[in-house]
């Protein structure tokens, strides 16, 4: 792979990164929820979850995933179903009576449990997989091992996916500073969490 395959990848994977979706609308909701610092142990997830998506292409899976119609029809509707469950649970924790924080300090959370939802979220979305599947063949030179490739791509999407997903989880984090004791932020969850209940609906709805 050349130098400029290698940033032409890049500057493609960053405007895919930048593309609100799940992983977008869970990072913003967990720095708006438990702080910023919090939501990078769901990034970390969606990372791990993109590992995955590495590893299944160096093994082949991803082909066979998408030439399994009942595998990819099972994978999709579970991932459908979750993203919808994670953006009710957003919605209904809106309307319960939120505990105020006098010095403004974000809800504590378990870091482990926002890791496992960022890796869930990226997991059960095969769509996700097939597009990674469908981008890679177009930057990986046949004449090289597909392994060191396949590596280097990887770290080059985790560091893009990572800093994207940071920035908008900042940005969210900040917003909800000044308004954490106000209903204004329980409007702001709200539209992430129904942002998340539509991403799953499309998800359901959509064709191979």
């Amino acid at each position: 792979m050349g130098t400029e395959a290698f940033v032409l990848y890049l500057a493609t994977w960053t405007l895919v990164a930048l593309t609100p979706g799940p992983a977008v609308f869970s990072a913003m909701t967990q720095a708006t929820r438990h702080g910023f610092r919090a939501s990078l142990a769901g990034i970390s997830g969606t990372q791990a979850g993109n590992l995955a998506f590495f590893i299944a292409i160096a093994l082949g899976l991803a082909t066979l995933l998408q030439t399994a119609t009942v595998a990819f029809e099972v994978l999709r509707i579970v991932g459908a179903i979750y993203l919808c469950f994670v953006g009710w649970r957003i919605l209904r924790r809106t309307f319960s009576p939120r505990q105020v924080v006098q010095d403004s300090v974000p809800l504590p959370a378990r870091h482990g449990s926002l890791f496992l939802q960022g890796l869930a979220i990226q997991l059960t979305n095969p769509k996700a997989l097939l597009f990674v599947s469908a981008l890679l063949p177009q930057f990986i030179d046949e004449r090289l091992p597909l392994v060191p490739q396949l590596a280097l791509l990887f770290v080059a999407t985790a560091l893009v996916d990572s800093v994207v997903l940071s920035g908008y989880a900042l940005v969210a984090h900040r917003c909800s500073e000044s308004i954490r004791n106000s209903s204004a932020l329980s409007w702001i969850e709200r539209a992430f969490g129904a942002a998340l209940v539509l991403l799953g609906f499309r998800l359901l709805f959509s064709k191979k």
